[in-house]
């Protein structure tokens, strides 16, 4: 989700380019985050996939910033990394999200060529190598955050849809708003189900269900959310489209949602044999 150029994604908003907190780096790692799920004897907190669901999807709800994925993965292996001194970014498919501030690149990013980002607080580069196969947590633990992004979306669209009048009354008394509102809840809680219960078996098959639902979840709940605002919703003073720019690009990870729905396919087609 980028388009070739420029030399970081504040360049798009007249900024420069993007930094990442470090300060908050290290808050994130003295709360655990990073080290979640590295055992008490190596010095993580010792908890497993689905406390881990739980922190990145309200990563995701705060449109929290950085290759979280990547340095979590990364506790453990990478000094540093799970107490949030570290930095680490990884190949995704030909993506690196966050290369320029990395201290760690797991992949090989040679050849790295500057993206500018549909999302502006996510700086990408494209590079010719393909990284590794996809992490089956890291699938989850993106889906996780898209089930944040539908989640806050859906809060987002039922609050204006309260508070905007329009004819003397809220715009969710109109039917087609309430339809709107209604199918961003459906989803998103279709996908928390999904979500949930991959946290809890770990099945390819269910990690790739569980993504394929938030994928959707995310992007076609951010553009109803929009649709709910209006010209509103894509003004500097709203998060919502910031909500759709994360999603999108979060859909490209992993092999996109194709590699997914070959997964599950493949699952599906050998329990039916």
């Amino acid at each position: 989700m980028g388009v070739a150029g420029g030399g970081g994604v504040g360049e798009g908003c007249g900024a420069g380019p993007l930094r990442l907190d470090r300060g908050l780096w290290r808050f994130l790692g003295d709360l655990g985050f990073f080290a979640l799920r590295v055992p008490e004897a190596d010095g993580g907190v010792g908890l497993g996939l689905a406390e881990a669901v739980l922190l990145f999807e309200e990563a995701g709800r705060v449109l929290l910033p950085g290759p979280l994925v990547a340095t979590h993965l990364a506790a453990g292996a990478v000094q540093g990394a799970a107490t949030g001194e570290t930095v680490v970014a990884a190949v995704d498919g030909g993506l690196v999200e966050w290369l320029a501030e990395a201290d760690v690149v797991r992949g090989d990013a040679a050849g790295a060529v500057p993206l500018r980002s549909l999302d502006p607080l996510t700086p990408l580069h494209r590079v010719p190598a393909r990284g590794p196969a996809p992490d089956p947590v890291g699938i989850l633990l993106t889906a996780a955050e898209q089930l944040g992004t539908a989640t806050r979306v859906c809060e987002l669209a039922a609050q204006h849809a309260r508070a905007r009048q329009q004819f003397g009354r809220p715009v969710g008394a109109f039917q087609a708003v309430a339809h709107l509102c209604a199918g961003i809840l459906v989803r998103a809680e279709t996908a928390r189900a999904a979500v949930y219960a991959a946290a809890v078996t770990a099945d390819p098959a269910d990690i790739a269900a569980a993504r394929i639902l938030a994928d959707e979840a995310a992007v076609r709940g951010a553009r109803d959310c929009l649709q709910v605002h209006g010209g509103m919703g894509f003004t500097w003073e709203s998060e919502v489209h910031l909500h759709l720019k994360r999603a999108w690009v979060r859909t490209q990870r992993a092999g996109g949602v194709t590699e997914s729905e070959e997964v599950l396919a493949v699952a599906l087609a050998s329990e039916s044999a």
